[in-house]
């Protein structure tokens, strides 16, 4: 053992590039991206034509969250090998993170689905871009054709879920496409949001300051102008908040992304009129009573909008997507991926909230019409039990407990209906409630600890390291066969069928091919890159080798990387000699 180039002991100092890579790759895997960035680094000064190592620096920088220092060492494995696919998806996969590069990643990742379509990765970033915008109908078309192609991918059966779930990306106001940094899309929506709660909250306590004074002590008319002079500091505040904003051009485009926040602004806005309005016709001439339920609607809407917004957002958010479907997919890799287990759980919370939602009002139109319509109770659980045991979760009480719960309310709802039972109906009622308060304490205890709570924004996109998978080499036998070969031959295809021409070969320190080749072959080429390349070793003519790769046009050459190297021998009197 020995001490490497930049004085870390413990090192062999004798390892090739190859060796290098293969372990940064190790270190990566062990949750070590520093020492494996000191690895690649390595690997890349002992061969500096070595595109896997370049590729495995770009993977490092990126677990270090060093985005910036990533995207130079994917370009330069791209400038290196312009046909490998492992980086074309490393280069995506960073500059889908750079403000203004998003038509690049995307780019890159057709061109890498172009190159490797028996391969599920093009399939599953393409499936990750239009995830990440939250065009879900799309991700769901590339994530079935990944799976398709590789039935056990964890990424596409997790991420396949959230597209089935209708799954809100972290930063739903911000399109990654645009040009502009969502830090700054952050701050203006921040901003808004921070003037639309400041809004609501004032005028719903000044609402109820002002009614509980005006009801219960002499001091209505004080009370009216301190209405008044709350309408008078929502003015800096509104000004405040615009100047913080910024990107106004962005505002109308983030409100068509984001439609709760736009919800949210018009709530505000309502709130303040109606709260305006309420001031004014309690400040006016005495009005008949007919006008008492409007001054009523004007104090509810100005103290009750908020809540009722919260609500209608958590029923929608309830109904959202398919869960069942979601759930089979992250259900057959959680075993095998964290992320899956997690969303399994949110998953199974969320059918838990949709089953609440269906019981309290079918009960509550019972005990009002007709009892006996309790009995369709016992049919609201079996989607919920159904995905539970489908999934076989474990490791959360609270939501077993929460499900038990549920299933007994229905069933003693329907005994109650059926038997017209009181101490049924007060066991079905009373489990509801409790199954509310569970849900809650869960959620409290998740919101305290800082964990994943029953709530559809504790769904995780699956992001698994791309572009660490070895570049094929050509061996020493290849390079040989190709630098001294008399006649080489190159398969293509183009609307006809198959193609073959002569052609002249070199091989470069990388490994990589440069052929010269007829005019017909580059225009086939750049509708379908895959070529082979087939040579007989001049000087033991019983060999052969055959390239299969990507051909790239680069000036007056194709650029070919290999993806596949066959090494024989032809059959003949030398094979019985041996």
């Amino acid at each position: 053992m020995g001490t490497d180039l930049r004085g870390r002991p413990g090192d062999p100092p004798d390892r090739s590039s190859r060796e290098w890579c293969a372990e940064a790759v190790a270190r990566l895997n062990a949750g070590r991206p520093d020492s494996a960035l000191d690895a690649a680094r390595l690997a890349a000064d002992l061969d500096p034509s070595a595109e896997w190592a370049y590729r495995l620096m770009s993977l490092a920088h990126e677990r270090l969250g060093r985005d910036a220092d990533a995207v130079p060492a994917a370009e330069r494995a791209v400038e290196l090998a312009r046909g490998s696919w492992p980086a074309r998806l490393r280069l995506a996969s960073v500059l889908r993170r750079v403000p203004g590069r998003w038509g690049d990643a995307v780019q890159h990742a057709a061109l890498a689905g172009k190159f490797a379509p028996e391969e599920a990765g093009p399939e599953v970033m393409l499936g990750d871009l239009a995830l990440l915008r939250g065009d879900h109908a799309a991700a769901e078309r590339s994530y079935r054709a990944a799976l398709a192609t590789e039935p056990g991918h964890p990424q596409a059966h997790v991420n396949l879920g959230l597209s089935l779930l209708r799954w809100d990306r972290p930063r739903p106001h911000h399109d990654p496409a645009w040009p502009v940094n969502p830090r700054d899309t952050s701050r203006a929506r921040r901003a808004l949001e921070v003037w639309s709660r400041q809004a609501r909250l004032l005028v719903a306590v000044a609402t109820v300051a002002i009614a509980a004074a005006a009801l219960l002590t002499d001091w209505g008319a004080q009370a009216e102008l301190a209405g008044f002079a709350v309408l008078a500091a929502l003015a800096p505040l509104t000004v405040r908040q615009a100047r913080r904003v910024g990107l106004w051009r962005y505002v109308r485009p983030m409100l068509r992304l984001d439609p709760w926040l736009g919800a949210h602004l018009v709530s505000a806005a309502v709130s303040v009129a109606a709260f305006a309005a309420w001031l004014l016709l309690a400040a006016g001439p005495v009005l008949p009573p007919a006008f008492d339920p409007v001054w009523a609607g004007l104090a509810g809407i100005a103290v009750l909008g908020w809540p009722a917004l919260a609500g209608v957002r958590a029923l929608a958010e309830a109904w959202r997507g398919r869960p069942l479907r979601a759930l089979a997919e992250s259900a057959r890799v959680q075993d095998s991926e964290r992320t899956a287990r997690r969303n399994t759980g949110v998953t199974l919370w969320i059918l838990l909230g949709r089953t609440w939602t269906v019981l309290v009002p079918l009960l509550g139109g019972a005990l009002a019409v007709e009892p006996r319509a309790a009995l369709a109770a016992v049919a609201v659980p079996y989607p919920m039990v159904r995905g539970y045991l489908r999934a076989r979760h474990r490791g959360d009480g609270w939501l077993l407990a929460a499900t038990a719960l549920v299933v007994l309310c229905a069933v003693a709802s329907a005994a109650g209906g059926l038997f017209g039972s009181a101490w049924a109906w007060r066991t079905g009622l009373g489990a509801l409630g409790v199954a509310m308060a569970v849900f809650l304490a869960r959620a409290a205890r998740a919101w305290w600890r800082g964990g994943a709570g029953p709530w559809r924004s504790s769904l995780l996109m699956c992001d698994l390291p791309i572009g660490a998978e070895p570049s094929v080499p050509l061996g020493p036998e290849a390079r040989r066969t190709f630098s001294y070969a008399r006649g080489i031959v190159l398969s293509y295809a183009d609307s006809l069928g198959p193609r073959v021409a002569g052609a002249v070969a070199s091989v470069t320190s990388s490994g990589e091919l440069r052929l010269i080749a007829e005019t017909e072959a580059w225009d086939a080429i750049e509708a379908d890159p895959r070529v082979a390349v087939f040579a007989t070793d001049p000087s033991q003519r019983r060999f052969w080798v055959e390239v299969r790769g990507i051909a790239q046009a680069d000036s007056d050459v194709l650029r070919i990387t290999p993806k596949q190297v066959f090494l024989g021998e032809y059959p003949g009197r030398h094979q019985r000699r041996a």
